[in-house]
């Protein structure tokens, strides 16, 4: 079973956090590493998927997309 963005997300935290402390093996700290940036590839991934949902999704009355900033939405 695939893992929720939230997941994916939570543990990409867990890896950053062990990372930080530094008290890892270089080896492991290697490992922790390319497990992050894989992470960190699945979730930045997912956000753009969602991005083109809610754009597909945003139509003006005509039918035509309509796009707005969620800053100039507030």
């Amino acid at each position: 079973m695939a893992k929720t963005f939230e997941q994916s997300l939570d543990e990409l935290e867990k890896i950053v956090k062990q990372l930080e402390d530094g008290d890892l093996p270089l080896e492991e700290s290697l490992k922790l590493f390319e497990g992050g940036v894989k992470l960190s590839r699945e979730c930045r991934e997912r956000l753009t998927n969602a991005e083109r949902r809610i754009e597909m999704l945003i139509k003006d009355s005509d039918g035509n997309f309509n796009v707005e900033d969620l800053a100039d939405a507030q």
